[in-house]
């Protein structure tokens, strides 16, 4: 197909008025038929046909006694007419599916044991909502939490920041209190609270320093003037309760990573004098501007039932 080579900029390109003229008046086999179909009148659409014949420098239509037809130039024109066409029709279809948050990547940050308890429940609530949403997880150590969301490698996080930073806006949608998790029911008392006092002279499991709750505990015994019987160090507050699980001692873990199974002799009490709380909370990177996606999920987080 030959074009106009006058053609060089994108003022001189046909327009998607052009376009949707042409096309309409190739599918209508006339004017009159195109021009009720795009709801102009004939004579703006004999305009519209003329401006893109003059910018292509071809005679996309042969003018007959019977009405109008295609030249050659015209039927590969109209390839490349619909073809554009199209690809606007769905630019415009995929841009507001991305603007009411129906499509996309959300790309969510949360530690490990978060990752294992709270998140799956999370995603499958949006996903039910937003069923062509692509969603991915970066499950991290602690310690990469709060980078993954600063180097906006993610858009969101999911969980607890160790430390508040004037560089994260941290949006709490749940408090979790720690617990003591077992399967000797004489350990655990019956169904009260326990003091650390009492804890104090059981054998107890707990995460490493730096991870998790760990500080919260060790302020807590400082604070209730006792010292801990710790046995068992973990990384993963998961590992923590499988090692209750075998009886090996207690756990002290958040409540909210208390597997629905496969431990069905598992205890728990809450742990008191003092009661430790962690913040469960959306945190993201302060001056960021969230995607309508992420959005969404923010919202549909704080929303949701812990």
């Amino acid at each position: 197909m030959g074009v106009n080579k006058k053609i060089s900029s994108l003022k001189e390109l046909p327009t998607v008025r052009q376009l949707r003229a042409f096309a309409a008046v190739a599918r209508a086999g006339n004017v009159r038929a195109a021009a009720e179909l795009l709801s102009l009148t004939q004579p703006a659409v004999t305009v519209l046909l003329r401006e893109l014949e003059t910018k292509l420098g071809l005679l996309l239509f042969a003018r007959t006694s019977r009405g109008l037809r295609l030249t050659e130039a015209g039927k590969e024109g109209l390839v490349y007419a619909e073809r554009v066409l199209y690809d606007l029709s769905r630019m415009v279809a995929d841009a507001a599916a991305y603007a009411s948050a129906k499509r996309g990547t959300l790309k969510v940050a949360a530690t490990s044991t978060v990752a294992q308890t709270l998140v799956p429940g999370l995603v499958k609530g949006f996903v039910d909502e937003h069923p062509s949403v692509h969603v991915v997880i970066d499950d991290c150590s602690p310690d990469q939490f709060a980078e993954l969301i600063d180097t906006e490698r993610v858009h969101l996080g999911i969980g607890t920041l160790e430390t508040r930073d004037a560089g994260f806006d941290v949006s709490v949608f749940a408090t979790d209190d720690l617990v003591a998790v077992g399967t000797d029911q004489v350990a655990l008392g019956n169904r009260r609270p326990i003091s650390w006092k009492m804890l104090s002279r059981k054998s107890l499991i707990v995460v490493r320093s730096g991870y998790g709750v760990r500080k919260n505990i060790d302020v807590a015994a400082e604070t209730a003037g006792v010292d801990l019987d710790i046995k068992y160090e973990v990384a993963l507050m998961s590992t923590a309760i499988a090692l209750a699980a075998k009886g090996l001692g207690i756990a002290l873990v958040p409540r909210s990573v208390l597997p629905e199974g496969p431990y069905p002799g598992l205890l728990f009490r809450k742990v008191h004098d003092p009661i430790v709380t962690r913040e469960l909370a959306i945190v993201t990177k302060t001056g960021v501007e969230l995607t309508p996606l992420a959005q969404a999920f923010a919202d549909f987080v704080m929303r949701w039932k812990v």
